[in-house]
């Protein structure tokens, strides 16, 4: 029920099940290496950083605080977290699915929730880069029915777009349709039923999963492709993110080690909402994560100046440290308005993720649960170890999807 598996850059510090998990270990710390350089790396290289970090006291705090939620807070789920190149932390807990008493493993498959978003964004953002869209088009320009004015595909991005969330407002009628609602059909409602706005477009920030779902809708458009595909060939694939897919995938292959999500030991069922896509929706493990997080911040999916600006905060109508740039939240410097850390989190149908990293001290924590658990949204002693204080700011948003 309980399986160690943590990976200390190339070298194994607790015994591996098999040579697989040993070679397994060899290419995820590659993947931490700059993407577009291809550098990888030298034993040399990886011991000076685990000395300078002091990894080996952090591989240990870590792993007495994630055995302490697994034990007293009955934390289930996979954890990966990894600074300056060296992966400190890396460990299975629980089960895959309960009742069968399915020992999750590493390659155990999490429905990522509003952890999504932030492939969506970057798939505009990819566009953006392309020249086939700008960030100021209107939702008109490709939705061209659709009932509000004023409304911008950087709006959309930020949530300042003040379209009421699709999960709150859509009526019986479609929620309950047999199949299950899609994009399409959300987008259909809003320009039939014409819901009233939240707030004036632009004017502030209001989280709404009707946004994504609206992005992903727009990236069919301008791409021509489903959007899976667009994700699986734009995205995915370059990265090398061989386990993760979109739910509305019909390659069953890609469910292998797929999860099922628990509300404490209650299996949830299909949700109405499982097939709209683009706020939530895609399916991926704990090493791809990381290979996200990598290409994220290597220069592999955007140029750096578009990514600075994915990680410009656009909201300050509210005081604090809290914010949110284009697909990512984040806390913010309030004196430089600059992030001091860039994250995601998500909620759905029994799943918890969490994806949270420090551009300056260049390290990333991945927490991805299948049986709901507020504990996974509780990282202030995991900064701590990071970052070697004893006072941390915390202030995880808990969201749904």
């Amino acid at each position: 029920m309980f399986k160690t598996g943590i990976i200390l850059a190339l070298i194994v510090a607790f015994s591996c099940n098999n040579t697989a998990d040993q070679h397994h270990a060899a290419s995820l710390q590659n993947a931490l290496a700059d993407c577009v350089t291809d550098a990888t790396l030298t034993p040399e290289q990886i011991s000076k950083i685990r000395t300078r970090i002091k990894a080996d006291q952090k591989t240990a705090s870590l792993d007495s605080i994630f055995r302490r939620k697994y034990k007293l807070e009955r934390f289930n789920g996979n954890v990966l977290i990894a600074q300056q190149g060296v992966v400190l932390y890396r460990n299975s807990f629980g089960y895959a699915q309960i009742e069968q008493k399915d020992t999750m493993r590493s390659e155990s498959k999490f429905q990522l929730a509003s952890l999504s978003k932030t492939f969506t964004a970057v798939a505009i953002l990819k566009l953006y880069e392309e020249g086939k869209l700008k960030l100021e088009d209107s939702i008109q320009k490709f939705i061209p029915q659709f009932p509000y004015s004023g409304i911008q595909i950087k709006s959309l991005l930020s949530h300042r777009s003040g379209l009421p969330n699709y999960a709150y407002v859509l009526t019986d009628s479609v929620r309950k349709r047999n199949p299950y609602p899609c994009n399409d059909d959300i987008v259909r409602w809003y320009c039939a039923v014409k819901p009233k706005l939240y707030n004036t477009p632009n004017r502030n920030f209001s989280y709404s999963n009707t946004n994504y779902a609206l992005l992903a809708t727009i990236v069919e458009k301008v791409s021509g492709q489903k959007f899976e595909d667009y994700l699986r060939q734009s995205i995915f694939k370059p990265l090398g993110m061989k386990d993760t897919y979109l739910i509305t995938s019909r390659n069953d292959s890609l469910n292998l080690y797929r999860t099922t999500g628990y509300q404490y030991n209650r299996r949830l069922p299909k949700d109405n909402f499982d097939d709209v896509v683009g706020d939530k929706g895609v399916y991926s493990t704990m090493d791809d994560v990381l290979r996200w997080y990598s290409g994220l911040n290597g220069g592999c999916v955007l140029r750096p100046e578009t990514m600075k600006e994915a990680f410009t905060p656009r909201s300050f109508e509210r005081h604090g440290i809290k914010n949110y740039g284009y697909g990512f939240r984040m806390h913010v410097n309030e004196a430089t308005r600059e992030p001091k850390y860039v994250y995601h989190t998500g909620w759905w149908k029994g799943y918890n993720t969490l994806m949270w990293f420090s551009p300056k001290n260049k390290f990333v924590i991945i927490i991805l649960s299948n049986r709901y658990n507020r504990s996974i949204y509780q990282i202030k002693p995991i900064l701590e170890v990071l970052e070697g204080k004893s006072k941390v700011e915390e202030g995880v948003e808990e969201e749904l999807f």
